[in-house]
């Protein structure tokens, strides 16, 4: 970008103590420069920033968050245009707010407040989950924590599906029936990403995951299969017959699942397939009911 990108992230960072005027001096000096600072150099600056400080996915991430202060999902989408149009000093302040977050890791989705997703543009707020491309259609979506079940009520209703998901508060681990999660009987699918993070691992994750979703819903206890057994336990009351049930899980799952559903064949369950996520590594199981 040039001398003037590096003299304004040196006052935006500023000396500790003088936060204040610092900012006064950094809002000073994009009044006098702002028409240096169009998308294409912004972007080039904080992608630069970002991989100074390690931080994953740099360009992508400033892409992101100057579309958004711009007003366009991507940054692609903008009118080409506009890529060399200088931002206002109102815009640049705002890019640099959000780039602060993903300084302290926050996932851009979270920073954004809203992320897409299979053509739905749905609300983000941590400690909620990301939505990841795997599968979601007509259902009965169950969680235990309060912010997931407000936050996918008011997605569903943002998005007027309110009529084609029934959104329910239960913890599978409790002792309380399943019966009145099946108004219409047993299902075809079951669904779930489950904690599966074995524990001692935990420590190890990125910090974009550690520091703002929820611990409860990751960790998976000491083989990371706590949560994953409960769930095949319940399976027979919940699937028609041939009915089938689909994980996410840990690379190191599919042989411990295997072996536990051989000493459990009382359950009438079978693992019929792994499959490989994009990285190869096999990460989602489809196990079937075949019995009673």
């Amino acid at each position: 970008m040039g001398p003037c990108g590096r003299v304004l992230w040196t006052l935006l960072s500023g000396p500790k103590g003088r936060r204040g005027d610092t900012q006064a001096r950094a809002f000073s000096l994009w009044s006098t420069l702002h028409r240096l600072l169009n998308p294409t150099e912004l972007v080039s600056h904080w992608t630069g920033v970002f991989e100074k400080r390690g931080i994953p996915e740099a360009r992508e991430s400033s892409e992101y968050i100057v579309a958004h202060v711009l007003g366009a999902k991507t940054f692609q989408s903008l009118q080409p245009v506009l890529w060399t149009q200088p931002l206002t000093p109102q815009q640049l302040q705002s890019v640099q707010e959000l780039c602060s977050y993903r300084l302290q890791r926050m996932p851009v989705q979270y920073i954004l407040g809203e992320w897409d997703f299979q053509g739905l543009s749905l609300k983000m707020t941590p400690p909620v989950f990301i939505p990841r491309p795997e599968t979601e259609s007509q259902v009965i979506a169950v969680d235990k924590e309060e912010a997931a079940i407000s936050l996918t009520c008011e997605n569903a209703q943002r998005l007027q599906l309110q009529d084609r998901i029934w959104i329910v508060h239960f913890d599978v681990t409790s002792e309380r029936s399943w019966t009145h999660l099946l108004p219409g009987g047993p299902v075809d699918l079951v669904v779930s990403n489950p904690p599966y993070i074995f524990h001692q691992d935990m420590g190890q994750l990125a910090p974009e995951i550690r520091s703002y979703e929820d611990p409860v819903a990751l960790d998976g206890g000491e083989e990371g299969m706590d949560i994953i057994t409960k769930i095949l336990t319940l399976a027979p009351q919940l699937l028609k017959n041939s009915g089938s049930i689909f994980l996410e899980v840990d690379p190191r799952h599919p042989e411990l699942v295997s072996s536990w559903l051989q000493s459990r064949p009382d359950l009438y369950l079978s693992l019929v397939a792994v499959r490989k996520d994009f990285c190869g590594k096999p990460r989602f199981l489809h196990v079937q009911k075949s019995g009673p």
